[in-house]
Formats: structure tokens, sequence, C-alpha cells
């Protein structure tokens, strides 16, 4: 029995732009919310396009870095038009395998998240 939860197909329809590149940087997959994201950048045919060619000098080094040293992940938030996301750049493997990154750009609901401390 094939369950709507395998083989990705929650991710498209998510609400928060999720892009996902290659080893060697090629943008191989976008959801909804990425594609409208970067809609003036070309959106979906960005898929099969270097992500590195689509970055300013520093993002470029950020990522080359993540490339390199494949444990690191990024994360930051900004805001743009009135909406503040969290950026969360992360590899994604496939059998223990580095095969490229993920980034997810979650838009934040609010201008303050609560910050709860859990006790283990």
């Amino acid at each position: 029995m094939k369950s709507e939860y395998v083989d990705g197909v929650w991710i498209k329809e998510f609400g928060a732009a999720i892009t996902v590149c290659d080893k060697d940087g090629k943008i191989v997959e976008m959801n909804d919310r990425s594609v409208a994201t970067f809609a003036k950048y070309g959106g979906k045919d960005l898929v099969g396009s270097d992500l590195f060619s689509c970055h300013s000098e520093k993002s470029r080094g950020i990522i080359e870095a993540m490339m390199h040293h494949q444990d690191r992940i990024n994360c930051y938030t900004i805001e743009k038009n009135g909406i503040k996301k969290m950026v969360y750049q992360a590899p994604w493997y496939k059998d223990g395998q580095f095969l490229g990154l993920v980034e997810l750009s979650l838009p934040l609901p609010c201008g303050e998240l609560p910050h709860y401390l859990r006790q283990a």
C-alpha cells in the first residue's frame, strides 16, 4: 500500500520553500513555495541550473564551505517585504553518502517567537 507520505509527495505543497541541490551545486528539486519564492529568477526553470550562479560571492563562500565540510549547517533569519523568515541550510544524505544541500525557508508567523527551555 502506497502512502501519500512516501516519495516526498507531502513536500510539494508544504508551507515553506524547500530547495535541494546536488553535491556539485546543481539545483535538483524545488517545491511549490520555492518556485514561487524564486519566480522572478526563473522559478521552476532553475531546476538544473547552477546554485552558485544565483548567489553573491559571500554566499558562494558559505555554500562551498558547507560542501567541503559536510557536517556544517547554516541558519539565519531575514526580513524581506515585511515577512520575516528563518533560513536553514543543511546537508542531505542517502545511505550515509553526502549528496548535496537542502535549504528550508520558513516564514515566521509573528515578530517574536516564544522560546522555551525544556528539562531533559
